[in-house]
């Protein structure tokens, strides 16, 4: 007998991801009661695919990765949102393990973690060898300031409370998103728990992070809620 679909609202940020979300969408039937894809404003018959498969289609506002997560958070109907990506870098049989410490009223946010599942992108070339460093150095500079233990603080495959989304009042556009949500929920005391999710190659496209580019953004970032009033 199948599971219920769980009271979560499942929210993918993409922008012309559809080669990829024919391949994502149908794994996520009867997963969630609610699935959200928030659009970056698609050429690429995102549409077309989000109504066929039953999804609410939402347009952002086209400021980028962050934008696109508050737009999916302000839609939800759900207590619990979980945030994947479209690229099929995110396995849909680790949703229930996101949410279910949430749901089971043992945390507040649940981040997937790499580094105790594993990712393949982290060896796959140079590039994702230098985004492995980042994270970590980033992931260690967060358990300094906030005293947490975590292995995996950017990772986007992550569940939340909704309320504590609202109250986060994130402001971050782009791919900072992650980051400033996991600190801000640290600093408010929310309940932070890691459960072992593994990543895989995006199959087609390419990803919209630019580690040379965005890499003084990351530690602005940082700087900034290290100070910022709670």
């Amino acid at each position: 007998m199948a599971a219920d679909p769980l009271p979560v609202s499942l929210i993918i940020p993409c922008r012309n991801e559809a080669a990829n979300l024919e391949a994502l969408l149908p794994r996520l039937t009867g997963i969630a009661r609610e699935l959200i894809i928030v659009d970056g404003h698609s050429t690429d018959g995102t549409h077309a695919l989000a109504a066929a498969h039953g999804a609410a289609y939402l347009l952002d506002n086209g400021r980028g990765k962050g934008d696109g997560l508050r737009v999916g958070v302000a839609h939800a109907s759900e207590p619990v949102c979980v945030f994947m990506d479209a690229d099929l870098s995110h396995d849909p049989a680790d949703i229930p393990k996101l949410a279910q410490p949430i749901l089971d009223g043992q945390a507040d946010l649940v981040l997937g973690s790499r580094m105790r599942g594993g990712g393949d992108e982290f060896v796959a070339t140079f590039f994702e060898l230098v985004r492995l460093a980042g994270n970590m150095g980033l992931t260690w500079l967060i358990n300094v300031r906030c005293g947490s233990r975590l292995s995996d603080s950017q990772n986007g495959f992550r569940a939340a409370r909704t309320s504590l989304l609202r109250e986060l009042k994130l402001t971050s556009d782009r791919h900072t998103v992650e980051l400033e949500m996991t600190m801000r929920a640290l600093r408010k005391g929310a309940r932070v728990v890691e459960v072992a999710t593994h990543e895989y190659p995006r199959r087609f496209g390419r990803s919209s992070l630019s580690v040379t580019r965005q890499g003084p953004l990351f530690l602005w970032c940082y700087l900034r809620e290290c100070v910022r009033p709670l």
